[in-house]
């Protein structure tokens, strides 16, 4: 069983930290792109990687949850992004299947996370 802690900081938010851990796979996975990519897929999925987690602990800091809200969208469309950009990288052939897969399965699952918040802060 999983013990709650409070949340005193976007820090203690498990969207935050797969958000994080995200980045981490994301920078990874990219750095084995061809280096014409820098500035095209390689850099956008980046920036749609790193504008997840951000924009949540944004929107945390905001400490109103209409603006809050706001925040979690942009994050969400960052998740759409990057699945888009994901599935063109694999149809490219620049990302493995097996990468691409659990890179979309955390996406859905991150996408499917920020929804929920979203309904909370309502």
């Amino acid at each position: 069983m999983k013990v709650r802690v409070p949340v005193r900081s976007f820090r203690d938010l498990e969207i935050w930290q797969r958000g994080v851990d995200l980045v981490e796979k994301i920078y990874k996975i990219t750095k084995s792109f061809p280096r014409e990519e820098l500035y095209g897929l390689t850099g956008q999925l980046r920036r749609a990687a790193v504008s997840i987690p951000s924009n949540i602990a944004e929107g945390f800091a905001r400490q109103h949850n209409k603006e809050y809200r706001q925040f979690l969208y942009v994050a969400l469309g960052s998740c759409a992004e990057m699945y888009t950009q994901t599935t063109v990288a694999k149809r490219l052939g620049l990302v493995a299947n097996p990468e691409a897969a659990a890179v979309l399965d955390e996406l859905d699952q991150l996408s499917r996370m920020t929804m929920t918040l979203i309904k909370r802060l309502t």
